[in-house]
């Protein structure tokens, strides 16, 4: 470890590849935590946001960067891992989306606990946010704080005095301001995937709700948009 980071504290960020989690990363980096990013393969429909993760990683820095293989296609019950059920376009569903996964944040909080545990980290940051998305509940402050609890009573870490936090820095704030944030620190926008059907090479469907999101969060900015689009 070199000398520039053996004396910061250590951070776990959960690094699905996508423009929210980009900017979680820089801001934790930021913040002068040595970052350690997690990626998750859950049976996605795409391994293009994946693959933006390690891009994302190797262009803001890391400690390191790990991929863990958690198949929630066995269950289904998401347009994200069951190819039998559509993803739906921007308005053309109420309430919870079909793209809502179940219990995906809780098993990524889940992760990111276990490998801040063995590291001896008391941080993890997440990129959830309650203000522009899609309506998923465990993306509300409310989880987070539940499971900041939960964390630290179940963690030998925790019950030996070292208290974990559960870091959300952009929980409330608008898609605008999170690409404001993100650029200010230096984020590659175009490396990020944030469509829930991208293709191989990245590029967005331009039509699911995750794109509309992004879209208009670059036109509210006043910023060029450097999504790459099929059409």
């Amino acid at each position: 470890m070199s000398d520039s980071t053996k004396n910061k504290a250590k951070a776990v960020v959960l690094l699905s590849g996508g423009l929210d989690s980009a900017t979680t990363l820089a801001i934790a980096k930021d913040r002068q935590f040595d970052c350690y990013a997690l990626s998750i393969d859950y049976g996605q429909r795409h391994e293009s946001e994946l693959n933006a993760a390690g891009n994302v990683a190797s262009a803001i820095g890391v400690a390191d960067h790990k991929i863990i293989s958690v198949d929630l296609s066995a269950f289904g019950g998401s347009a994200l891992t069951d190819s039998s059920i559509a993803v739906p376009a921007a308005g053309e569903t109420t309430g919870i989306p079909a793209t809502y996964v179940p219990a995906r944040n809780t098993i990524m909080l889940s992760l990111a606990l276990a490998w801040a545990e063995t590291l001896n980290c008391c941080n993890i940051f997440t990129g959830v946010n309650a203000v522009d998305y899609s309506g998923y509940p465990d993306c509300r402050p409310e989880f987070i704080l539940a499971f900041e609890k939960m964390a630290n009573l179940a963690t030998k870490a925790a019950v030996e005095g070292n208290k974990l936090t559960i870091h959300a820095p952009l929980i409330n704030l608008p898609k605008k301001d999170i690409i404001l944030t993100g650029l200010a620190l230096g984020v590659d926008y175009s490396l990020a995937v944030s469509c829930y059907q991208a293709d191989e090479a990245g590029r967005a469907c331009g039509v699911c709700d995750s794109c509309r999101i992004r879209r208009d969060g670059f036109e509210a900015a006043g910023v060029n948009d450097v999504t790459l689009y099929m059409i």
